[in-house]
């Protein structure tokens, strides 16, 4: 699964709401989100512009990988796996057991609203601030799915340039 997706720095969530209500984007959901980031012994995964996650979200845990970004259309694609899990703690144990470290944690708020085939995603982040995704996943044609990505971008009136930084490279990078 291809993951397509930009995002950017917003000074406001409730104007961005208004819009995307406006444009006929319906509430699928909202809730906190802690994600613990590991490292793997074997390659750095900062040089790799790989990522491996555990997700703790109310009520379920989630492993994530994703592969490098490319750049797509002004977007950010990556190849992306998910898994559901039992238990986070166990899963956390046995990345510790086989060498795996943890680097860093990303705590934010969210508001997810689907619109035209595409979840938008609005995230208060702590110790970041306030944005806005806007996701498409894609079996094959991501060229499509980031005309989509655009297309909605610049309805939605969100300007400046698009981030290209994960949450956790802008953590990262505070520290």
């Amino acid at each position: 699964m291809l993951e397509v997706e930009v995002k950017y720095a917003v000074p406001s969530l409730d104007e961005v709401r208004a819009r995307l209500i406006a444009l006929g984007g319906e509430m699928c959901g909202s809730g906190h989100e802690r994600d613990v980031y590991y490292n793997a012994p074997h390659r750095d995964f900062g040089e790799t512009d790989e990522a491996l996650r555990v997700r703790y979200t109310e009520g379920s845990c989630s492993v994530t990988y994703k592969g490098p970004k490319i750049r797509l259309k002004g977007t950010k694609a990556r190849e992306e796996f998910n898994l559901q899990v039992d238990s986070g703690t166990t899963v956390e144990e046995i990345l510790g057991r086989v060498g795996f470290v943890a680097t860093a944690e990303v705590n934010k708020d969210r508001e997810f609203f689907g619109i035209r085939g595409a979840t938008v995603t609005l995230d208060a982040v702590e110790k970041l601030g306030t944005f806005i995704e806007i996701e498409v996943l894609a079996e094959e044609d991501g060229e499509n799915a980031a005309d989509l990505v655009n297309i909605l971008a610049k309805e939605l009136g969100v300007e400046g340039p698009p981030l290209h930084t994960s949450y956790l490279e802008m953590i990262l990078s505070k520290q």
